[in-house]
């Protein structure tokens, strides 16, 4: 395998990776050229929409090739076109042979929830010191425990359980792996459902749900009904602040509605959003994120 290796200006980052993808390129990436430098740019949007820009001042632009010859045929195409004038040519290297199974899996280490709540891949032996364990591999949906969103959602969890609250029916909206679902099921919920927009979310909450011998209702939205003692949201603030009132329609009288994904920052507009039906404080935060929960 072989990576050829260029560097754009953010106007042709589209048209060069287009012809990339025309010249049979195996995969094409870009990364900010200024990363880990005063220079470096964040450049990120909401999920479904599309990002800020295309590229960054400064991009890196990697495309893997099967071998060194189609990876300087793909260049010589490229130096023929006007558009490419601006771009640089950084080189073509070969890809030293990888266990890519194990390299993947050495990224998902054992995640501590709290001292005795673990999110353990199932590669791994469960820490000693761990009594409530859940089971997760890195699969087709978000959630494996190791994002601030998600840990805080989970602690929310276990500190109900440490303090004997009762999670009674919970609802997991927008369940993805069902991390959430599970763990609200691990720490004695009665009721589990767990729904997504995402059909791959919803088979990957099963198969999480089966893995770890809990009882989880996964499936589309309508897939939730009635009222719940706990309604658990971990998207981001713009679907939390449009959810609202369905959000809260769903929180049965004396229920907690617990909200994730939202930016310190944030926090005002999703306590103005929300005023209508509750009063939301903060009661988490983490690396610039924090949790967000309703007065019970």
């Amino acid at each position: 395998m072989f990576e050829l290796k260029l560097m754009c200006p953010e106007s042709r980052v589209e048209i060069v990776s287009d012809a990339l993808d025309v010249l049979d390129a195996l995969s094409v990436s870009v990364e900010d050229a200024d990363a880990q430098t005063d220079a470096e740019q964040a450049l990120f949007g909401e999920p479904g929409m599309p990002p800020p820009k295309e590229g960054w001042q400064r991009s890196r632009m990697i495309a893997l090739y099967p071998t060194e010859a189609s990876a300087r045929e793909a260049l010589s195409l490229l130096n023929a076109q006007d558009f490419f004038a601006e771009c640089e040519f950084l080189g073509v290297h070969e890809l030293a042979e990888q266990d890519w199974v194990r390299l993947t899996q050495s990224q998902f280490a054992p995640v501590d929830i709290t001292p005795t709540f673990w999110i353990v891949p199932t590669w791994h032996e469960p820490p000693a010191e761990a009594q409530i364990v859940i089971r997760l591999d890195p699969g087709l949906a978000f959630g494996t425990g190791t994002h601030p969103t998600t840990r805080m959602c989970l602690r929310w969890l276990a500190r109900q359980g440490e303090a004997s609250q009762f999670l009674g029916r919970v609802l997991d909206y927008g369940c993805g792996s069902g991390i959430l679902a599970i763990g609200a099921a691990k720490h004695g919920a009665v009721d589990v459902d767990a729904v997504d927009i995402d059909e791959a979310a919803v088979e990957s909450t099963v198969l999480n749900a089966q893995a770890n011998d809990v009882a989880v209702n996964a499936g589309l939205p309508d897939a939730a009904s009635g009222q719940y003692q706990t309604v658990l949201a971990n998207i981001l603030a713009t679907p939390l602040k449009v959810l609202a009132p369905l959000l809260w329609s769903r929180v049965a009288p004396g229920g907690a509605l617990v909200l994730s994904g939202i930016l310190e920052r944030q926090a005002e507009e999703l306590k103005l959003a929300y005023a209508p039906y509750c009063k939301l404080t903060v009661s988490d935060q983490e690396d610039g994120w924090i949790l967000m929960t309703s007065a019970t």
